[in-house]
């Protein structure tokens, strides 16, 4: 006997499918988190901030030079 009503099988399915992509998207945000909580740790620190700088804006020092060397792929791919 199946009976069809608002505590149907196919709502309680459709629910438990949210359910799980719910739990999905909260683990990934928590991960994201506990990057980002460490991401702050680093940057509290002067010498942290420095090298968070140096490399992501890539910022340098009055009396410095940078030199950004890109490589293609497919050239790294032939040398190895």
């Amino acid at each position: 006997m199946l009976f069809l009503d608002t505590n149907s099988w196919l709502i309680h399915r459709t629910l438990n499918n949210e359910l799980k992509v719910l739990e999905e998207n909260k683990q990934y945000y928590q991960t994201e988190i506990t990057k980002d909580e460490k991401l702050i740790q680093i940057l509290k620190d002067s010498t942290g901030l420095e090298k968070y700088a140096r490399e992501k804006y890539f910022m340098k020092k009055e009396n410095e030079d940078i030199y950004i060397i890109e490589y293609e792929k497919n050239s790294i791919d032939e040398n190895e």
